[in-house]
């Protein structure tokens, strides 16, 4: 099975200037090097602490913002590449979920023309007919067809996420980014949110990049995970196994502070030392290792190089178990 979405390589530096009188400028590596590749109809996880480089990836992958190196294809088709015409069309089989549902719908327009607005840049639909897909896609997250002459503040948070969740639908996507769709919302939203995306990823067959620090989600939505730390991917693989069996003790360690539903297994958190490097200054050798309680000489001087065993793949010169 060929995949829908391939990055390899992918970077992403942010030029920063600080200071006064004599400002500094300083080179913030956001993304540094990072390969993944999403199934046709799968749902692909990228976790990691806030600040890891997790949500620049997905709107690099999506140009949403421009790459500074790196191969993005989606399908057959270099999307780094495409201009004009071909990018126009190329966005249309890829889509975006934001992460705040209260800044990411136009407060002065109403859901109707939100939703009809792609139709027609798209030369989809106008008019009458947009106006009746648009309902069709309101009806499908679960909203009725009297949303469309609402603004959005006269909304819930969930119900907002279900509005932004319609507009990604607007174009028949394959691959839909979604961005910690249900950070910003109560638990008990989230759920429903959740089997919402799940029931449309079956029926629609979409493939997903799934972006959430929340291991719980991840754990229950995602069939593979990506585990990111200051830029870079140090451990991926099947999500059972990986939180099962992690590899690199970042993993251990978020999965180890994720907290279990369970009263009776409750237990010591273990002691999480260091705070996360800067990306504008990371540590020479592994960045982890200034917090890694297995780290040695050589994890201080030499970056690990890339380990694949049985499709679990890792970055570190001492893997765990």
């Amino acid at each position: 099975m060929s995949d829908v979405l391939q990055v390899q390589g992918l970077k992403k530096h942010f030029t920063v200037t600080k200071g006064f009188p004599k400002p500094v400028t300083t080179i913030v590596r956001a993304v540094d090097g990072v390969d993944f590749a999403v199934q046709p109809a799968e749902a692909f996880g990228l976790v990691g602490e806030s600040g890891c480089g997790k949500s620049t990836v997905a709107r690099a992958a999506l140009r949403l913002i421009e790459p500074d190196a790196g191969i993005v294809r989606f399908g057959d088709t270099d999307v780094l590449a495409a201009r004009g015409g071909a990018l126009r069309r190329l966005r249309r089989r890829m889509q975006i979920v934001f992460q705040d549902p209260y800044s990411s719908l136009n407060p002065r327009r109403t859901i109707g023309r939100t939703l009809a607005e792609p139709l027609g840049v798209h030369g989809i639909a106008r008019g009458r007919a947009a106006r009746d897909q648009a309902g069709a896609l309101l009806a499908e997250v679960g909203l009725p067809e009297t949303a469309l002459d609402r603004y959005p503040h006269e909304f819930s948070g969930g119900q907002r996420q279900r509005i932004g969740i319609a507009r990604a639908l607007a174009l028949q996507p394959e691959l839909i980014v979604a961005d910690e769709p249900v950070s910003a919302l109560d638990v008990s939203v989230q759920a429903q949110v959740l089997l919402l995306l799940r029931e449309l990823q079956a029926r629609r067959g979409l493939a997903f990049v799934f972006v959430s620090h929340d291991l719980g989600v991840v754990r229950w939505f995602c069939a593979r995970v990506a585990v990111m730390y200051l830029g870079r991917i140090v451990e991926q693989g099947p999500v059972a196994e990986v939180f099962a069996r992690p590899r690199h003790p970042y993993t251990r360690m978020l999965r180890d502070a994720s907290p279990i539903p369970d009263p009776s297994q409750r237990g010591v958190l273990p002691r999480v030392v260091g705070e996360i490097p800067s990306a504008a200054a990371p540590p020479p050798g592994c960045h982890f290792h200034p917090r890694c309680p297995r780290a040695t000489e050589r994890c201080k001087q030499e970056y690990p190089g890339w380990s694949n065993p049985d499709g679990h793949g890792f970055a570190c010169h001492h893997p765990e178990g």
